[in-house]
């Protein structure tokens, strides 16, 4: 069965999810999870796209993103490219951080809000002490 194309245009907003290879962590520490943003953050400067709102779990992350152009699948290829060229030069390991299950979703602006809702809730039951808290944030409340 072919992919599904993916809908891309100036000012669209997606809920990208990715999940780790064979669902293993995708972060070894907080170091790693610092670096992940700073790509992010880097990858934002790039391409342009505002984030709305993020979740790093152990084994996968949610973000919440804007993109003025019609930009989102190369930045998201160099964003998980960098970040995994990175983890791996740092631990000294091989292979790639993602794995097959990648979902990138395409909403519209009322959408977003339902979903920042849902990282707010998914958030409070899933993170488990406030070290973890400091790695989901919904950037732009309402």
């Amino acid at each position: 069965m072919p992919r599904q194309v993916r809908i891309q245009y100036p000012g669209a907003i997606y809920h990208v999810m990715s999940r780790g290879n064979r669902r293993q962590e995708i972060y070894l520490n907080d170091v790693d999870r610092q670096d992940f943003l700073k790509t992010l953050a880097e990858a934002c400067q790039t391409t342009g796209w505002g984030i709305h709102a993020f979740c790093l779990m152990s084994n996968h992350y949610h973000l919440l993103l804007e993109t003025p152009n019609a930009n989102l699948m190369p930045g998201m290829a160099w964003h998980q490219s960098t970040y995994t060229i990175r983890l791996n030069h740092r631990h000294k390991l091989i292979g790639h951080v993602d794995g097959s299950d990648r979902r990138k979703i395409h909403a519209s602006a009322s959408a977003a809000l339902g979903w920042r809702r849902c990282f707010r809730l998914g958030r409070a039951k899933a993170v488990s002490g406030a070290a973890s808290f400091r790695f989901s944030r919904d950037l732009r409340s309402s």
